[in-house]
């Protein structure tokens, strides 16, 4: 099953996927940059304590025995089986057996926050579900013990990605909370019969120190240049249901009400024969993710959808909460029958629509040969409304191609101080966006020929001497060359551009044809 989950990312070298390719090429840089002048004339590597490392550390090894576009499939793959087996073990510790029941995440693999592209988040979701299985499965053990492995976890979460850690800490608290309540319920009960025995430790205090992992965030926190986007957050109750949607949407909302109805009627039939059964820390689980849910920023550490990664974290650890009792042979048929239903359902929404999406990526791969190496290349909005339509989130960041392809100096990489490790070199750093804004819209760039004096000029105001080509995104059929005089067509592809840009270029990399 899992390979039958893995069969899109296996068959598109190039998933689809957002911020999925801007990834890749900063693992391609990071892998690359002693052997190819041209990225090492654009940009440097600069290893920091940072909370977003994990693909940074895991792909560039990978690189050194395959080829990029291979080893970021192995690394999606390999963040697959981390949640599916995490789910799992949580689910035998907190039960004590091995169930089935957990199979149904399969489905919830392809999910909005997976086509956003989070690489290094979701691979924190598995290592956070495997974290709590391990703190269950050591939670009568020697507190030293438990406390050590868990700060090994915390550790590697932090490198996952800062919200990783908070997803542990939450599951962590939320376990501790019920079992704590769970404590108390049996003390009374059992002082109303007889005297119980005085435990080593109180309760409470046994509480408290479940927090001591997580000391070590904050000396991390405060030696990362992470630290100094503390200050960039913003709440919205606006997109707060939109957020719960994302753990079972992807494409098409037909599916999704398909898929949200085979489960409810299944839950509702394993309730009524009372074959389904839910752990007590599920319950304060949703309860406590809840609250924090609501409370949440939109945007926190200047990294966007903050609150909204949250759910799809807590549907793999409430799925690994429940159990089926398969000892009924029509439970079991049903349950069969529900699991290969949904799975087939996702795989075959999934692969229909990156089939007709990979139209599109082989015809941008195609329009990035045209680039000479070691060029500079400007990306631009036709629309500035443009790249809500969840179908066009691989072309947000498409030019990015171009990073790995031709070792070109892209506008719109990841290269923000702070946030990566991969920046731009100094003196190129003023011609790229370091803030993750928006590109602008082939209006501004209009606009912003024919300006000379700008008091604070953005990046791109001096395009028409500073780039070497433009990828205008976002175009509609028979899009019209908005500049004839600087800029000459390259590439026509389904709603992208290219143009060379017709001008004196300033001093920059050698460049050859290949």
């Amino acid at each position: 099953m899992a390979a039958i989950a893995s069969v899109p990312i296996l068959l598109y070298p190039w998933p689809p996927l957002s911020d999925y390719i801007n990834h890749l090429a900063r693992m391609h840089v990071i892998a690359t940059i002693r052997s190819d002048p041209n990225l090492a004339l654009f940009y440097e590597v600069e290893w920091q304590v940072i909370p977003n490392l994990m693909m940074d550390l895991i792909v560039p090894i990978l690189q050194r025995v395959m080829n990029v576009y291979l080893a970021g499939q192995a690394y999606t793959i390999m963040t697959f089986v981390l949640i599916l087996s995490g789910t799992l073990a949580l689910n035998r510790q907190l039960y004590g057996h091995w169930s089935v029941l957990p199979l149904i995440a399969f489905p919830l693999l392809y999910n909005k926050v997976f086509l956003v592209g989070t690489m290094n988040y979701l691979f924190g979701i598995g290592l956070s579900l495997w974290a709590l299985a391990t703190w269950v499965a050591l939670r009568e053990r020697a507190m030293i013990l438990r406390l050590a492995v868990s700060t090994l976890f915390v550790l590697a979460l932090f490198f996952c990605h800062l919200f990783a850690v908070g997803v542990y800490g939450l599951a962590l608290f939320a376990f501790e909370l019920q079992r704590l309540l769970a404590l108390r319920a049996r003390k009374r009960a059992a002082l109303a019969c007889e005297p119980a025995p005085q435990r080593q430790l109180p309760a409470w205090v046994d509480f408290v120190a479940s927090g001591i992992p997580f000391l070590p965030v904050l000396p991390l926190l405060l030696m990362s240049p992470t630290w100094t986007l503390r200050w960039d957050f913003t709440w919205e109750l606006g997109g707060k249901v939109t957020g719960l949607l994302y753990v079972i949407e992807v494409y098409s909302r037909s599916a999704t009400f398909f898929l949200a109805t085979i489960v409810a009627i299944a839950a509702l039939f394993a309730i009524r024969h009372r074959a389904l059964r839910f752990h007590p820390f599920g319950w304060v689980l949703l309860a406590v993710g809840g609250a924090t849910y609501l409370a949440l920023p939109r945007v926190l550490f200047d990294t966007y959808m903050a609150d909204q990664r949250l759910p799809i974290a807590l549907a793999f650890m409430i799925i690994a909460c429940a159990h089926l009792d398969l000892r009924d042979e029509f439970v079991r048929r049903g349950f069969a029958t529900v699991l290969v239903l949904l799975l087939a359902v996702r795989a075959f929404e999934v692969q229909g629509v990156w089939r007709e999406l990979s139209r599109g990526t082989t015809s941008f791969r195609d329009s990035v040969r045209q680039i000479e190496r070691g060029s500079k290349v400007l990306v631009a909005y036709a629309d500035p409304d443009n790249g809500d339509n969840v179908r066009e989130l691989w072309l947000m960041h498409a030019a990015c191609l171009a990073i790995i392809e031709r070792s070109a100096l892209v506008t719109t990489a990841f290269t923000v101080l702070g946030k990566q490790v991969l920046h731009v070199r100094r003196n190129y750093r003023d011609r790229v966006d370091t803030e993750d804004g928006t590109p602008p819209s082939i209006r501004q760039l209009l606009s912003s020929a024919e300006l000379t004096d700008w008091d604070d000029p953005p990046y791109w105001a001096r395009w028409t001497t500073e780039y070497d080509y433009l990828y205008i995104l976002f175009t509609d059929r028979d899009y019209a060359n908005p500049d004839a005089t600087r800029l000459t067509p390259v590439f026509a592809g389904n709603r992208f551009v290219l143009y060379q840009i017709n001008g004196p270029q300033m001093a920059g990399a050698p460049k050859s044809h290949d």
